[in-house]
């Protein structure tokens, strides 16, 4: 369990994005809450990249695409769909800076 410690955290805080942030959000612009969502799913993307050592990494993407589905349905209709491939995307960028970051570091950065 200790050594999943920082996979298990990350994918918290984003499903906290996802399923909690919405209802904090209250009644704020839509496109602000999306926008907000999609920095932090950058951010923690890349913490990801950096820290994470295994398959995990790689996987994170689609995780955390899949995992936003449901919450279009508890909290937006069916248009929003297509932010999850917006975050598929931006988890993709986040991963692959994040490891370019832990490759030029050499590696310590675990």
């Amino acid at each position: 369990m200790k050594k999943h410690f920082k996979d298990i955290t990350v994918l918290l805080i984003q499903l906290f994005m996802f399923y909690v942030y919405p209802l904090l959000a209250g009644t704020n612009s839509p496109l602000g809450m999306v926008l907000m969502i999609v920095f932090v799913t950058f951010i923690l993307s890349t913490i990801a990249g950096i820290t994470l050592k295994n398959k995990l990494k790689y996987l994170y993407p689609i995780l955390i695409s899949l995992a936003f589905i449901p919450s279009v349905f508890i909290f937006y209709n069916e248009s929003a769909l297509v932010h999850s491939i917006w975050y598929l995307v931006v988890s993709f960028c986040g991963i692959g800076l994040g490891s370019l970051i832990h490759s030029i570091k050499g590696g310590s950065a675990n």
